[in-house]
């Protein structure tokens, strides 16, 4: 389990990014991008959990990230993994922050989704 404060301590630390917060709408959706190009590299939102599929009420903080194709199909069968949200789901995936996956693979997945948008 991992939260997003975490999230943007690593990113700060190992990128020097520090998140974007680009809509009013949505005060607690984070975008993080490249400092040069500002591409996106990942997506901290909290969506409701019928939206992502999943049952109960209440929501969840999730990151969007990029993905190489061929590792998310190995990826989808982990438990916190989930097609992406609002994002092209052959490309990226969700990883849901309050789920048992590792949170050393996420930040993994956070270098692998900031080397994929460069």
């Amino acid at each position: 389990m991992i939260n997003r404060d975490e999230i943007f301590a690593y990113v700060k630390e190992t990128f020097d990014t520090e998140p974007d917060y680009p809509w009013s709408k949505f005060p607690n959706y984070a975008v993080l991008r490249h400092r040069g190009s500002r591409k996106w590299y990942g997506l901290i939102m909290n969506i409701p959990r019928i939206k992502l599929g999943l049952s109960g009420e209440g929501s969840l903080d999730i990151i969007d990230l990029k993905c190489d194709p061929g590792f998310i199909r190995l990826l989808r069968n982990e438990q916190g993994i989930l097609p992406a949200y609002h994002m092209n789901k052959e490309h990226w995936i969700t990883v849901v922050l309050d789920s048992p996956f590792p949170k050393e693979e996420i930040y993994h997945l956070i270098d692998s989704s900031y080397y994929l948008t460069k």
